[in-house]
């Protein structure tokens, strides 16, 4: 897996059950997975030596993050090495123009949206289609970086001469009014064998997702299916070996496509002890051609916690855990291995149960007991 961190991690978990050996490309020797992980290279993803030199001996190789350049895949692939997914249904999470661009030509549900290539581009659309309007980096953009709230012509102007000239590829969307946001996973083998996971609501703030509830409340079961057959039919038509999401917005209208990703994804992380397979499994399954796996619930009710790194001081993380499993004992610890900084992902909490608004409170407070040390 080129890449070293939690996805890498947490991959690096779910092989060892299959009796696989994950070797990981990781920048640092503190990157979460190479902490792990015994077979252990470092390089930068973006050096095709390294990328070389790491692809030896492998059977496959896959990723845990989306910036490998397509022409190193496609580079190795043409001297014989076996990356999942290919180079031309990566791009299509790696690229949002193009991603925007390929859903149009299939037919599945786009915002309106248009390329900036000029300041009068993002201040036409902005016109034409009302504002706000959300500006987003075509390309590198994640976790709300990437992406600007652009409220007036004037703004507009600005901002959009101001990127332009750093040289970043920029498209505008419109601002869909939404319900709320989901995710769907789906995983693909070469063979195109499909196995989706159950729709989920993925709760932001700051642009960061906070909180994953599994099943999604209140779905209705055609809407549900909806995104599960929307989710195999991009996977079938990309071409995507491997792990699928799509982030999705419920709108009144019904759903639209946000985001994709191809690799394990934070929407999935509540499948590690609330899925019969989790996304992990999942994926390794998919890129070593292996059958599915069971994609169903292991409970009525899941709820996922992101765990956000608090202000510097107080209790270590150590004393915070003792705490937390002495007042939650039910509650389900993955912590990243990083270094605490405020706000950053620093790991995650899963808990089980029947009832939806319990199941949800005792996630927040195990997490808020891992940020701040207290209830």
């Amino acid at each position: 897996m080129v890449g070293g961190g939690q996805l890498a991690r947490m991959t690096h978990q779910a092989a060892i059950a299959l009796g696989q050996s994950l070797r990981v490309l990781a920048l640092a020797p503190d990157d979460g997975a190479a902490l792990v992980a015994a077979d252990v290279q470092y390089g930068d993803h973006t050096d095709l030596a390294a990328l070389r030199t790491f692809a030896k001996g492998c059977d496959v190789v896959t990723f845990d993050h989306e910036h490998v350049p397509s022409e190193h895949i496609r580079t190795l692939a043409g001297e014989g090495v076996k990356l999942f997914p290919p180079a031309d249904a990566l791009l299509h999470a790696q690229d949002k123009r193009i991603m925007r661009e390929r859903i149009g030509e299939l037919g599945a549900p786009n915002p309106a949206w248009r390329p900036v290539t000029e300041p009068a581009d993002l201040v036409g659309f902005g016109e034409e289609v009302g504002w706000p309007v959300v500006l987003k980096a075509a390309r590198g953009g994640y976790d709300g970086r990437g992406v600007w709230m652009v409220e007036d012509g004037a703004q507009a102007a600005e901002l959009a001469a101001t990127l332009l000239a750093g040289g970043s590829s920029l498209i505008v969307e419109e601002r869909v009014t939404l319900r709320r946001e989901l995710a769907v996973q789906v995983a693909r083998s070469p063979f195109g064998q499909v196995a989706a996971y159950p729709v989920v609501e993925t709760v932001q703030r700051d642009g960061i997702c906070v909180e994953v509830l599994a099943p999604a409340p209140d779905l209705p079961e055609e809407l549900a299916v909806a995104a599960q057959q929307l989710a195999i039919d991009l996977a079938t038509a990309l071409g995507v070996v491997g792990l699928l999401a799509v982030e999705l917005f419920e709108t009144p209208a019904g759903l639209v496509v946000n985001e994709l990703a191809m690799r394990p994804h934070n929407s999935g992380h509540w499948t590690i002890e609330g899925a019969r397979t989790s996304q992990f499994e999942q994926h390794l399954r998919a890129v070593l051609d292996y059958p599915m796996g069971d994609a169903s619930l292991t409970a009525p009710v899941v709820v996922m916690a992101n765990v956000l790194g608090g202000e510097p001081g107080g209790m270590s993380i150590d004393e915070r855990l003792h705490h937390l499993f002495a007042a939650e004992p039910g509650a389900k610890v993955h912590l990243y291995g990083k270094q605490v900084r405020p706000g950053r992902k620093i790991g995650h909490v899963t808990v089980l149960g029947d009832d939806l608004d319990d199941v949800r409170a005792r996630a927040a407070r195990a997490a808020r007991w891992l940020r701040e040390g207290r209830q």
